[in-house]
């Protein structure tokens, strides 16, 4: 039970520098016009948005990293003959020309390098994961470890002593 009134706490300082940005950004919206994102944890995307979007409001760089590859599509659709259409050809992936293992989220917090890997439930670091944190770690960087804001939060205060 503490553990959910602690991530209200972090969630609930989320939103409040949210509305605060907010506020100065556009100053003559009333307040029952404003309107708060609906921040989660619980998915891998909804955590990664929290982190994001807590360092750009602490005036941080934040962004997210996408290591996915792409998607060459060689179809081609036609009408035959007989008025119906065909789609012929394939549907081609090129793997990712970036690092493998790169981190979910790269930051510049106060002139560091910052790398954030969003982990949640039972999901944990592959190899290629690892030996990225190594060398981040290895060349002066921070790497953290996400499974939810609260610990995020936490570890932002300690490591950057904000807040």
């Amino acid at each position: 039970m503490e553990a959910d009134t602690s991530t209200r706490q972090g969630l609930q300082v989320l939103r409040d520098l949210h509305l605060t940005a907010d506020r100065l950004r556009y100053p003559n919206v009333p307040e029952y016009g404003r309107v708060i994102p609906n921040y989660t944890d619980k998915t891998a995307n909804g955590l990664t948005k929290c982190i994001i979007d807590f360092i750009r409001l602490n005036n941080f760089q934040s962004e997210r990293i996408n290591c996915t590859g792409r998607v060459i599509d060689r179809r081609k659709t036609y009408t035959d003959v007989l008025g119906h259409s065909r789609t012929v050809g394939s549907i081609d992936y090129v793997k990712t020309s970036g690092q493998t293992g790169t981190a979910d989220i790269s930051a510049t917090i106060q002139g560091r390098s910052v790398k954030i890997e969003v982990k949640i439930g039972r999901d944990r670091q592959r190899p290629e994961q690892i030996e990225y944190q190594k060398q981040i770690e290895a060349s002066g960087g921070l790497y953290f470890i996400a499974t939810d804001f609260e610990q995020f939060f936490t570890w932002y205060q300690k490591s950057w002593g904000v807040l």
